[in-house]
């Protein structure tokens, strides 16, 4: 059986240095409390993945402080460990996931596509997040943020032939407090969306066949509403990390009540998938509300990014484009994996 741990921090807006301070605690705490075979934080692990001006310069390098901590403590305390962040990989930034191994390898996925405010701020990246991971000698399928929430996801996982899915959420709410009857529509959207990262992991399991584990934020974050200046968003991170087994059943869950912490249970990677729902011809594997199948709103904040960061860009606006241009390929064998590849290649 492999043990897996998965932590729910509670982080703050842009406080990089202070976050990777906290998530490196939790992940000691969750070594001494479980001595897991894996430890999994979420992706945005140096800051709340929200829109907000600080994001504008958050991206570090993807040699730099947030992979030589997950490297660092996967060698020390003999684990895989896995985390995400925004990572500048060559001319661009990306929001990348790396699955550090013991021996120093290390496994790097890039998020498939930024979702909504997130296009303010990184571009998508091109692997498939299929792994082979020698600590757990198992093919496993890495997941960032929203991808996890869509079919195509499960469609490389299945065709890869992972036998577990391991990654991280950011998932924010919509406003509670706006008043009115968009205020109660919020609301709605808010219950909804709970509801939604609450089912998901198991729903993801029941798809592929094989166990989901998945690291999320807890907690509230104020951040800023895409194209309306101004006007505050108050959003909430809404927890539910969870591990589940193949066939969906939740074995270990930390709630958005239950606040930071981790939490650990036991999955037997050697059994072959056994998907038990089908993959559909679709793009979103939740039932999500027209505010993102059909919303302006939705589809609005998409375009108005993309447009953003291009602009941006091409001026050389963002902070990380003033630091030397270096990128690591997506897999490091052991004498490699805290070697800096300097390129410029993506």
């Amino acid at each position: 059986m492999t043990r897996i741990a998965v932590v729910q921090p509670a982080l703050r807006l842009g406080a990089v240095s202070e976050n990777l301070a906290r998530i490196e605690d939790l992940i000691r705490d969750a070594h001494r409390e479980h001595g897991p075979d894996v430890i999994l934080v979420p992706e945005a692990c140096t800051s709340p993945n929200v829109f907000a001006r600080v994001l504008q310069d958050a991206a570090l390098p993807v040699d730099g402080q947030p992979f030589q901590l997950l490297t660092r403590l996967a060698r020390e305390l003999d684990c895989v460990v896995g985390g995400g962040f925004l990572a500048v990989r060559g001319r661009h930034a990306y929001g990348t996931y790396v699955l550090a191994e013991p021996d120093g390898s290390a496994h790097l996925h890039d998020k498939d596509t930024p979702s909504a405010w997130e296009n303010n701020f990184y571009v998508g990246g091109d692997d498939d997040g299929v792994v082979r991971c020698g600590a757990l000698d198992a093919t496993v399928g890495v997941t960032s943020g929203w991808e996890l929430a869509r079919y195509r996801t499960a469609k490389r996982i299945r065709v890869g032939g992972a036998r577990a899915v391991l990654g991280g959420m950011c998932w924010p709410s919509m406003p509670e407090n706006w008043p009115g009857p968009l205020g109660r529509w919020m609301a709605h959207e808010h219950r909804l969306w709970a509801r939604q990262q609450h089912e998901l992991p198991g729903q993801v399991a029941r798809i592929t066949g094989v166990p989901v584990a998945m690291a999320a934020h807890v907690g509230p974050v104020l951040s800023d509403t895409p194209m309306v200046p101004g006007l505050p968003w108050p959003t909430t991170m809404l927890g539910e990390s969870q591990v589940c087994d193949r066939d969906g059943t939740i074995l270990a869950r930390l709630s958005y009540e239950d606040g930071e912490g981790h939490v650990a249970a036991d999955v037997d990677l050697t059994l072959p998938p056994a998907p038990t729902a089908p993959l559909k011809d679709r793009l979103w594997i939740p039932d999500v509300s027209t505010i993102v199948t059909k919303g302006i709103a939705w589809h609005g904040m998409n375009t108005h990014g993309r447009i953003k960061y291009r602009w941006r860009h091409a001026r050389r606006g963002f902070g990380w484009q003033s630091l030397p241009a270096a990128d690591l390929p997506d897999e490091l064998p052991p004498s490699d994996a805290a070697t800096p590849t300097v390129a410029a290649t993506r």
